[in-house]
């Protein structure tokens, strides 16, 4: 096979930087952000949380409330009374949970942007895994079409009594692993499309053909990091599961206020009537004890998981960034080396010429194929990795 096809798809293609293919995969993503199910799910479920939040800091309903009596020992009249009142909380109460609820509304936005990355790296890795199976078909399809000829060729020589019926044995059964192997990626493209379609709320995607990778360059870890701390979706919840937790406590605080409620009072008997207005309060003497340590407890213990997390998320990010740039530097190495040479060619021009058997030709061939394999391989894998290192910026 013709070197230029056996090596380009493992080389230059891994460094370049288009602007194009970095688009055409945001915009499949973009596509796929819009279309998911579970997101717009979710969607509805937040509206739902952020509408039930708010309804917990109405006032109470106002209570209207009468007396007529009518009987007993009336020698002064009819008793008649009525009341309407309106009761409610310290008016700093409402501020507080309003804050509250804002919070948790942070929190629940927060909560979004962790599912929406979860999909959005799925997405990605499935379009990654797509595109190399794309290249690794049309690197077999080649393959099948040399196995096609070299089959051809030893059944012209079996004809001849040139070779045995050993040597075209093998060589149909290489033809055949070669067709398999090109079905088999095939079946392998079908599933990474279905996979895709589902993402996509059950709509397909177009242009999947016009994707290649990414460039491999993305910064040192420092400033990955703390780009990281910024935009990373579960250090964004943490951060809002902290602030939810401490206007809790203010809240809290707030509700030992008393207790309030106005109105207006009527009373009459055989028309002497007195009204005027009513009020009251109301002391939480049970009902907050102990409330106001518990929220200051949640909130210790908030700041503390969002220290362990972090500390694991950054030990965790270490690990991803070593291991993609070692496995980086053997890539560049496999490249290099593999680059300079034209072993296919040479092996298939020494097999014409009679100097190497059938058998020995193919043990040959599949060491260089398997090597390019290899890289193929090690590509997709890098490019794992990255999306993996910058997840946080999908």
């Amino acid at each position: 096979m013709n070197k230029y096809i056996v090596f380009a798809i493992c080389g230059c293609l891994f460094f370049i930087n288009g602007f194009s293919q970095t688009t055409n995969i945001e915009e499949l993503l973009n596509e796929i952000e819009q279309n998911n199910i579970e997101l717009k799910g979710y969607q509805s479920f937040i509206e739902s949380q952020q509408l039930e939040n708010k309804s917990t800091n109405n006032l109470p309903d106002p209570q209207l409330s009468g007396f007529y009596l009518p009987f007993g020992d009336n020698a002064t009249g009819d008793y008649t009374e009525y009341q309407i009142s309106q009761s409610f909380e310290f008016p700093t109460v409402y501020a507080a949970r309003g804050q509250w609820n804002a919070s948790k509304s942070q929190q629940l936005e927060s909560g979004y942007e962790k599912r929406r990355q979860d999909v959005l790296l799925n997405a990605k890795e499935l379009l990654i895994k797509l595109v190399f199976l794309q290249k690794q078909k049309a690197i077999e399809t080649e393959r099948r079409t040399q196995s096609k000829q070299v089959f051809d060729q030893i059944q012209e020589l079996f004809n001849k009594e040139q070779v045995g019926i050993l040597d075209l044995n093998k060589a149909k059964i290489a033809w055949i692993q070669e067709q398999f192997i090109v079905q088999q990626i095939q079946s392998d493209l079908q599933i990474q499309m279905s996979k895709l379609k589902t993402l996509n709320g059950g709509k397909p995607l177009a242009s999947l053909s016009a994707l290649i990778v990414l460039p491999a360059e993305i910064g040192t870890i420092e400033n990955l990091w703390q780009e990281k701390l910024t935009k990373e979706p579960l250090l964004q919840e943490l951060k809002a599961n902290e602030t939810a937790s401490f206007q809790k406590v203010k809240l809290e605080k707030n509700k030992v206020l008393p207790n309030m409620a106005l109105g207006y009072n009527y009373q009459g008997v055989s028309g002497n009537n007195y009204s005027g207005f009513y009020g009251g309060i109301s002391i939480p003497l049970w009902s907050s004890k102990n409330k106001v340590k518990a929220a200051e407890a949640n909130y210790e213990y908030q700041q503390s998981n969002t220290e362990v997390i972090t500390t694991s998320l950054y030990t965790q990010f270490q690990e991803t960034y070593n291991q993609y740039l070692l496995m980086l530097e053997k890539f560049n190495e496999y490249q290099t080396t593999m680059g300079n040479l034209n072993s296919e060619q040479l092996l298939f021009k020494a097999y014409q010429l009679g100097e190497y058997s059938f058998m020995d030709y193919y043990v040959e061939l599949q060491f260089y194929r398997n090597a390019s394999d290899k890289m193929l391989q090690m590509e997709m894998e890098l490019q794992l990795l990255q999306t993996q290192l910058l997840k946080h910026q999908l």
